[in-house]
């Protein structure tokens, strides 16, 4: 089952796609964010193309697992994109993975204006890969 992950946050949009096995995930776009209905037509359009059966959005949570304002928001983002898309879509836990991501790209040798590019982008693939995995864990009990 293909899925896309999303890391949504207050001005982009990190996406990224897993492969046809739902095994693996990759960044696959960074989407600056206009309005609800054009980000959703984006995502949509990225879902279409690529035979996507559903969608994780990263739930920004705070590190105590209480719901912030940023959580709030992903909840209704994905609320709109189950409504709009007709897609399944699941909220999964983010701590943390913005900043696993800049480890990454630091680890990788990336400069900082490339790191400010790239960093959504992972971030959804870390969101994505996690999801991913838990569910393969979860199958194999």
């Amino acid at each position: 089952m293909r899925a896309l992950g999303i890391d949504f946050g207050e001005r982009r949009i990190g996406v990224a796609v897993s492969d046809e096995l739902g095994i693996m995930a990759r960044p696959l776009s960074v989407v600056e964010r206009t309005s609800r209905a054009e980000d959703i037509a984006r995502i949509g359009e990225f879902a279409s193309k690529r035979k996507v059966e559903m969608i994780v959005v990263g739930l920004p949570l705070n590190m105590d697992g209480s719901p912030g304002p940023a959580a709030r928001r992903a909840r209704r983002f994905a609320a709109a994109l189950r409504r709009e898309l007709g897609l399944q879509v699941e909220l999964w836990d983010e701590r943390l993975t913005t900043a696993e991501a800049d480890r990454a790209l630091i680890a990788s040798g990336q400069r900082r204006a490339r790191r400010r590019e790239l960093r959504d982008g992972v971030a959804a693939s870390l969101i994505l890969q996690s999801y991913l995995e838990a569910r393969q864990r979860n199958r194999r009990e």
